[in-house]
């Protein structure tokens, strides 16, 4: 039997040993019931018995997950040490940026420096003075390119994008925004319908993109998770290779991750979208939303629940119990915990308070509101949301579109930036084309969002409220290297990159520009529009927009630099004034009596009875012309009550014999509205006459006409400019509102060559005889030279010469020789083409990916070509898109032509009537031509109704 040797007491063992060692001793005891206790608290265990204790097999694994709750999104904390990005790409050089002009994002977008950029292994490697000696480890890798001033800023950044969700072009089988499987659905993913052959994204990296978040659609309430992509091409070519730090939870559903979380990105929507699609009232939608949140938070609490028995040591409770969690609802738990970016799709004031009280109820925060139109209307309610404001994400003047749009303003961006409310400029993409954001930011300047936070809005602004602000949307060592290099002023109208840096791979191949005058360097100057600021609030969106008074006795408008004037169907410059010259311009019972220098054509007597109007180096033009949208047939596009509807197509339905049957044709005239928000805000933009034909979704359209657009009723004089215009069809491919296109050219070259019975035939038959234009909505190449084959058939069969408009046209450019030829016009429709269709998919991009745009191409074969708008609340913008044409083209086209393309070159193809010399509206801009930034429509002057509108 094994003996068993007493054991000493500490006394007795510690008795012969030195003192000294008796002192260590006591220590050592102390210091580990120190380090107990500190264990204790740290695992808030209670006892030394919980920490003895045997922990059971599943407690590792819970204890983990439980730790993991208090973790926060954000970067590591030696992040901006790092010396190679996670995204480089191995074999890509070093650049050497010299003589930059670098916005930087800091200063709260106000710092400006001259300065070298150094972008190696995908990050910003230094800035400022970068000479050899910095340069002398890199031997001869190192590629430098002189940018002599040019501008530099970080790259766009799209808080609000579907690239690659609803892909371009539209196909059914690559379309996948929205799911119709119910209104909540936290668990889907965009990252899973990511299509990486979407069309766009080598456009938008164009116009400067080079991150975007892209989000599924707003059909549902919570429509699934949202992810944050770069936009360039990868070698794996993979959807997941483009992520930028996705979270962890795209590998592993439930993470075991000690470190820094990533954030998370939901969209959420609520009014008209989601009510639509699930037939649900508003009151449906926020209860959808506070029933997922209660799910979640019971979720939550039980997680928190089990979570302190394991801290606890109450391993007893949780014997038979796993940790709680929902693979469904995980991610609307995180939003709970504050780990995820809640985008929120939301318009009116209703939905935005909604959700306002709905963040407060759960205790989370929103990251922003998107489109919100009202929300300038309501900055102390965004104030009151959980934790801290929403950001605002909104377009620059893209509104009136449906109900919840209608209050929607130009001055938003600037009325929320005065309230302290960060302002983002999104392209909600392919909605607006996002290779065109930066236009939404020089809008939103326009109409008064300062300099710094204009710019801010597409870089630096969504780059924090998508919690990436900590590598992208500045320019700062250690940065990503995601770099524009401009041709001008970001905010100069017309701004187009030279060269496009993302992970420091430079991605534009031999891209093309022009040279940009020194005015387009500096920061544009912008009109005042203080007033309507405030009165956009003062009558909560909607303030009036008739004229404010007319005139008719005699008006002088001084120093007026430049006068353009119609002659026959072109524009020509009449009057210029040279150095100091002081020009006027006099109008008399809505005439202009004189133009030129003002010695010339002031008088005393005169100045006795004239109003006189100061227009501060401002000019004298047409007005222009619109076409292409539905403006002046109804108020809101989406609201049938508000509109004039479609007509009736014979092609795919029986029309009623009591309109005539097949030999009906409806004319648009007997369809105009009046006094439209759309068609006063063109009339202040200088808009002053619409062209529009009969709304219509298929091949049969009918009779256009022409109206002014500053008229507020019918029997107004002048408010009908022509009853009819020209004929009006579409020529599309096969879709389920028409049959096949050989089958729609079959009857149009029946309707031509063999009229049927009736109105209808009489206008076919003047087509064929050359007196009246035929307009073909079409795009494909394909279908333009068949169009043009059977012109010819028709011409031979009645002798005749067809006037013949193709309209859209994004691919004429394929053919413009033979379209000079055949002597057909083309109005292009939009000015800034996108591949939206199939049919569209050959388009001539422009600048800085073809060196000419198409209507350029166009213009250099002598085809007669027009500028049209898509949407109603686009044409106010028509001249910065016809000024925007004109730039691309480097000054191939003179300001001349380009007023003519937005003005005479539209009434013509469209078979309008050639006013008399002198007979045609004149608008009136201060601070600069109708084509600049900076000026201001001050005032149309009205021969036909012989008074001048002040505006």
């Amino acid at each position: 039997m094994e003996k068993v040797l007493p054991v000493p007491s500490l006394s007795e063992r510690s008795g012969d040993r030195p003192r000294a060692k008796r002192r260590f001793s006591r220590r050592l005891v102390i210091g580990v019931l120190v380090l107990l206790a500190l264990l204790l608290v740290s695992t808030r265990v209670p006892t030394l018995y919980a920490v003895l204790r045997p922990l059971p097999p599943h407690a590792t694994t819970a204890l983990s997950r439980c730790r993991s709750l208090s973790l926060a999104p954000g970067p590591p904390a030696d992040f901006h040490k790092r010396k190679v990005s996670d995204r480089f790409v191995h074999g890509t050089k070093p650049y050497l940026l010299k003589n930059g002009r670098i916005w930087t994002g800091l200063e709260n977008g106000t710092e400006v420096v001259h300065a070298d950029i150094l972008l190696n292994k995908g990050i910003i490697e230094s800035i400022g003075h970068i000479g050899h000696l910095q340069l002398k480890n890199y031997k001869d890798d190192v590629v430098t390119v002189d940018l002599k001033g040019a501008w530099v800023t970080p790259g766009i950044v799209d808080l609000h994008s579907h690239l690659g969700v609803s892909s371009s072009p539209h196909l059914l089988g690559a379309s996948d925004g929205n799911s119709r499987h119910g209104p909540i659905l936290p668990w889907l993913r965009a990252l899973d319908a990511l299509n990486t052959h979407d069309a766009a994204y080598e456009l938008s990296v164009a116009g400067g993109v080079t991150t975007a978040l892209v989000l599924p659609g707003s059909a549902n309430a919570i429509g699934g998770q949202g992810f944050t992509i770069k936009l360039r091409k990868t070698a794996e070519r993979t959807p997941t290779s483009m992520l930028l730090e996705p979270p962890y939870q795209i590998n592993s559903s439930f993470p075991d991750h000690s470190g820094p979380l990533r954030w998370r990105q939901m969209k959420h929507a609520c009014g008209e979208n989601p009510s639509q699609v699930y037939g649900n009232t508003r009151m449906d939608t926020i209860w959808a939303f506070r029933d997922a949140y209660n799910t979640a938070r019971k979720i939550r609490e039980s997680q928190d629940a089990y979570c302190a028995d394991a801290f606890a040591g109450n391993w007893d409770a949780l014997k038979d119990k796993s940790y709680p969690e929902d693979l469904q609802w995980e991610a609307l738990v995180d939003v709970l915990r504050g780990r995820v970016k809640v985008q929120v799709h939301c318009y009116e004031t209703v939905d935005i308070d909604d959700l306002v009280r709905i963040s407060n109820e759960f205790e989370f925060p929103i990251a922003a509101f998107h489109h919100a139109h009202e929300a300038y209307l309501v900055p102390d309610t965004l104030k009151k949301a959980y934790d801290h404001p929403p950001a605002i994400a909104m377009f620059a003047t893209h509104s009136r579109y449906k109900r919840e749009a209608y209050r929607g303003s130009e001055f938003a961006p600037r009325i929320l930036a005065e309230h302290g409310i960060p302002v983002v400029m999104k392209s909600d993409h392919p909605v607006t084309d996002s290779r065109y954001l930066l236009y939404q930011a020089q809008l939103a300047y326009v109409y008064g969002l300062p300099e710094n936070l204009a710019i801010a809005s597409i870089i630096s602004t969504p780059a924090e409220v998508m919690g990436m602000d900590h590598r992208i949307g500045y320019v700062r060592k250690g940065w990503d290297a995601d770099l524009v290099v401009w041709d001008s002023h970001p905010l100069a109208l017309g701004a187009t990159p030279k060269q496009v840096f993302i992970d420091g791979i430079p991605q534009l191949d031999s891209p093309h520009f022009v040279q940009k005058p020194a005015s387009f360097q500096r920061t544009p100057r912008v009109p005042n529009f203080d007033k309507e600021a405030a009165d956009t609030v003062k009558y909560e969106g909607l303030p009036p927009l008739v004229p404010a008074k007319s005139s008719s006795g005699p008006v002088i408008f001084t120093d007026v630099k430049r006068v353009f004037m119609r002659t026959g169907r072109a524009v020509r410059e009449v009057y210029t004034a040279q150095d100091a010259e002081m020009g006027a311009v006099i109008v008399e019972n809505g005439t202009v009596t004189c133009s030129g220098a003002y010695t010339s054509c002031v008088t005393p007597n005169l100045l006795a009875d004239a109003e006189v109007v100061n227009v501060k180096g401002g000019s004298i033009s047409p007005g222009f012309t619109s076409f292409g949208s539905n403006l002046g047939l109804g108020e809101i596009g989406a609201e049938p009550s508000t509109m004039d509807g479609y007509v009736f197509d014979p092609l795919v339905q029986k029309v009623p014999a009591i309109l005539g049957g097949d030999g009906a044709i409806i004319r648009a005239v007997d369809g105009l509205t009046f006094g439209t928000r759309n068609a006063l805000l063109a009339y202040r933009g200088g808009v002053t006459k619409g062209i529009t034909a009969p709304a219509h979704r298929g091949f049969y359209a009918g009779l256009g006409t022409s109206f002014f657009t500053g008229a507020m009723n019918r029997l107004e004089p002048g408010a009908i400019l022509q009853e009819v215009t020209a004929v009006h069809i579409t020529v599309r491919p096969y879709s389920a509102a028409v049959p096949s296109i050989s089958t729609q050219i079959a009857t149009l070259r029946r309707m031509l060559l063999h009229p049927v019975d009736g109105d209808a035939g009489e206008w076919f038959r003047g087509v064929g005889k050359g007196r009246v234009t035929l307009v073909v909505e079409t795009d494909s190449a394909d279908i333009i030279a068949t169009l043009i084959t059977l012109k010819k058939e028709v011409e031979k069969a009645y002798d005749s010469t067809v006037k013949m408009t193709i309209a859209g046209a994004l691919e004429a450019h394929l053919l413009a020789k033979e379209i000079a030829e055949a002597g057909v016009g083309i109005i292009q429709v939009p000015s800034q083409p996108f591949p939206a269709a199939w049919e569209m998919r050959r388009i001539l991009p422009g600048l800085p990916l073809t060196e000419q745009s198409s209507i350029a191409v166009l213009l250099a074969h002598n085809v007669t070509v027009g500028v049209g708008s898509v949407q109603p609340y686009d044409v106010r913008n028509l001249p910065f898109e016809v000024a925007w044409v004109a730039l691309d083209a480097g000054g191939e086209i003179s300001k001349e032509d380009a007023i003519a393309l937005g003005s005479t070159n539209v009434e013509v193809l469209l078979g309008g009537d050639i006013e008399a010399d002198g007979l045609h509206d004149m608008v009136v801009t201060e601070g600069g031509d109708i084509l600049d930034m900076q000026s201001k429509v001050v005032a149309v002057i009205s021969p036909t109704r012989q008074l001048v509108d002040m505006l």
